[in-house]
């Protein structure tokens, strides 16, 4: 053999096994992308911001809601017309937070007394409801002629409450200019940890909008507010000021910032004997708020305000003439140009009042910050508006040490009082719900339709009166059956992708498959495989907020545990809850699966936290033929009455639930309809206390009974450690 020859014979090997590789790596690549494609809408441009749909929907009808207010005030042109909208606005705030608790003694007592050089301390814990103790200090000038004007400030988000030094620098200043500062600390600040833990000297579920929120969002689903308790603390602080022979009643300020900013405009806003108000780094508007931040913590959000025509604007004008001032900075984490257009907004009942000097908007070139000229303006207002005339420069002051600003003996009210908390106050509240749902549950025929339509009320479901047909988008052919990719236009201007597994020999039957994680990626789950190898055509979506569609790329200052709080707060600002919203479009594939695929019963099951979902979709409507729910938690009551809940579990929620229906009075509507429930757990995702979940699911079985439909429920409550084909096999008999 030539060399030639021999060289031709390697380089057509190697040739050869070079395109052996290639088609070796194409192969695998083809076959990589074959088995990952089950996504629906993935390529397509026109979604490409598909996992931000569900904040997208929710700010859309939150933005339509505020122009609607927005036109009603543009058409306020009289001080009559003013007054109408302040007596709306009072009249709505008080519905949307309130009722507040009774007024009961506040048993105030002084801990300690710092003497200092010009003033002096004394260190007091009041109680604002019986057993729940506030941490304040009561700041006194030296060498008071006769009654002095008083300030009542409010804290940020500080773990360290109103001892944090920024906070001190002004307090000390408004002290050094003759006023009485009677700071106190929040719930979650402070001395007031709620989930405070001794062993590591800190609270144990992270920082103070985390507190907030944890215990805010559970006061929601029974009806209140964390606002609620933080503006009662605020209006009793200002009945202990009353106390004291030091204050004068009729020159009362309030001022804060950032968080202490909310409190400020809720509390003056809600208690007239406050003169003088300024909130800072905080009031903006709604529209621009969501257009950039989102809303926050649960603290800083009232139940249902945006449907119920309440703005930003509103708390300042519903207590018009008396003097405000807003303070604010040009690159605030609330939005500036939100502040202009409210200072815009606010001005107008001023004016028509013949004030315009008592509304006032000042600003500096910072961030979410505490300025000089801030400050300045801040000391001159309130000098001008309490009357209490004097130099309104800042002035550098030495601020307390942290022992010094210790109130409680351990500096914790948690450990040195016992105190409550918005967590056990909130409890025996939900506990009171559900002695009236109890009692409501003695007429069952009349009982469960009423649940139904509170249900729907509540979580602002709204009725699918249309469906477009389904777009297409691809097929795979499998052994046994096929795997067909659609979606179709949701509630609102957002896809639906969706899964539809057909059997090669169907018996038009079909199943919605609901799970946390949304529809298969990559293999189906098994339980798809075991209803598809019996027969049953599967639809498997990506409902709203969860696969391709979710959970997007806000989190907000209230992102706990991979939950983003926060998207669920802007569904109760509008009236919504995103469970309602998911419900409709189960219902919209329901009515799909019977109109395009000649379906004659259409069932579902859920998994988890989705459970609620297909709860409130069947008993809103018959078309869902038969339920099971997998791992489902037993009630709303059972979040509520976990101090340490599942945060996964809340998006499934409904606001204000507890005081019309929970889950059980949902399931128990569907009777005679089949139901199976397995592996059922509390708030917490355990199923180590059987009674308490038996005392739930029996509210079911008592439904059941009464409808001689005993046969057609099928509930394994605690852990379920068999096979769920056994289960499966029984409930699509």
């Amino acid at each position: 053999m030539t060399q030639q020859l021999f060289i031709k014979i390697r380089q057509g090997i190697c040739s050869m096994y070079i395109l052996g590789a290639l088609l070796s790596i194409c192969t695998y690549n083809a076959a990589a992308q074959a088995k990952n494609d089950l996504n629906v809408i993935k390529s397509w441009i026109r979604f490409s911001d598909a996992p931000n749909a569900l904040y997208h929907h929710l700010a859309g009808q939150a933005f339509e809601l505020l122009d609607k207010r927005a036109n009603a005030v543009a058409a306020i042109h009289s001080l009559p017309d003013w007054k109408k909208r302040q007596e709306f606005v009072r009249k709505t705030l008080l519905d949307i937070v309130g009722p507040f608790p009774a007024k009961t003694p506040l048993n105030p007592g002084i801990t300690r007394t710092i003497v200092k050089e010009y003033y002096k301390v004394e260190h007091i814990v009041y109680e604002s409801q019986p057993g729940f103790y506030v941490t304040s200090s009561f700041y006194i000038p030296n060498n008071l002629k006769g009654k002095a004007p008083a300030i009542i400030y409010c804290s940020g988000h500080s773990d360290l409450g109103y001892r944090n030094p920024v906070y001190q620098y002004v307090i000390l200043n408004l002290v050094k200019k003759g006023f009485i500062v009677f700071a106190f600390d929040p719930v979650g600040q402070g001395e007031r940890s709620e989930y405070y833990d001794p062993g590591e000297g800190k609270s144990s579920v992270g920082g103070t909008t985390t507190e907030h929120s944890i215990a805010g969002a559970q006061a929601f689903i029974a009806g209140s507010s964390q606002a609620r308790y933080m503006i009662w603390d605020g209006i009793r602080a200002v009945d202990y000021l009353l106390t004291r022979k030091e204050v004068d009643p009729a020159r009362i300020g309030i001022t804060g910032r950032s968080g202490g900013g909310t409190q400020t405009a809720y509390i003056a806003a809600m208690d007239d004997r406050i003169e003088a108000a300024a909130p800072e780094n905080y009031i903006t508007n709604f529209t621009r708020l969501i257009q950039e931040k989102g809303p926050q913590d649960a603290e800083q959000n009232m139940f249902n305000a945006i449907e119920r025509g309440i703005d930003m604007a509103d708390y300042l004008e519903v207590r018009a003439p008396k003097p405000a001032l807003m303070i604010t900075t040009t690159r605030d984490i609330f939005n500036i140009q939100g502040a202009r257009e409210t200072a815009k907004e606010a001005s107008g009942i001023f004016k028509a009042y013949n004030k315009p000097e008592n509304f006032r908007m000042v600003t500096d070139d910072t961030v979410h910050a505490s300025t000089q000229k801030n400050r300045e303006a801040m000391y001159a207002f309130f000098q001008k508006y309490l009357d209490n005339p004097g130099d309104s420069s800042d002035k550098e002051l030495t601020i307390l040490t942290p022992d010094e600003l210790r109130v409680t003996e351990t500096g914790q009210v948690s450990t040195s009082l016992n105190s409550e908390t918005v967590f056990s106050l909130n409890r025996k509240e939900a506990a009171a719900l559900e002695n009236k749902l109890q009692s409501a549950r003695k007429n069952l025929p009349r009982n469960f339709p009423a649940a139904v339509g509170s249900a729907k009320k509540l979580s602002g479901y709204k009725a699918p009166v249309k469906w477009n047909e389904p777009v297409f988008t691809g097929r795979f052919q499998k052994e046994g059956y096929a795997i067909e990719k659609y979606f179709v236009k949701g509630e609102g201007d957002y896809p639906v992708p969706y899964l539809l597994i057909k059997p090669d020999h169907p018996d038009h039957k079909a199943l919605i498959y609901l799970n946390p994680s949304g529809k298969p990626t990559t293999d189906l789950d098994k339980d798809i495989e075991w209803f598809v190898r019996n027969g049953i055509t599967v639809l498997a979506p990506d409902i709203i907020g969860t696969g391709e569609t979710g959970p997007g790329s806000f989190r907000g200052d209230s992102y706990i545990r991979g939950v983003s709080y926060n998207v669920w707060f802007l569904s109760m600002l509008i009236g919504r809850s995103i469970t309602g919203i998911q419900a409709g479009d189960v219902i919209r594939l329901a009515n799909i699966l019977k109109k395009s695929e000649g379906i004659d019963a259409v069932y579902g099951l859920a998994r988890k936290e989705m459970a609620p979902v297909l709860l409130h979709a069947a008993a809103f409507d018959p078309i869902i033929d038969r339920v099971a729910l997998i791992e489902s938690y037993a009630s709303y009551r059972s979040i509520v009455m976990s101090r340490f809940y599942t945060p996964a579990f809340i998006p499934g929620t409904v606001p204000a639930a507890l005081e019309a229906y929970d889950l059980p009075d949902l399931a128990a509507s569907l009777a005679p309809r089949k139901l199976m429930m397995a592996g059922v757990t509390d708030g917490a995702a355990n199923n180590s206390d059987p009674g308490n979940i038996k005392e739930d699911l029996q509210v079911i079985s008592d439904a059941y009974h009464s409808r001689k439909a005993d046969s057609q429920l099928n509930i394994i409550a605690g852990r379920y450690t068999g096979a769920l084909d056994e289960l499966y096999k029984d409930w699509i008999k």
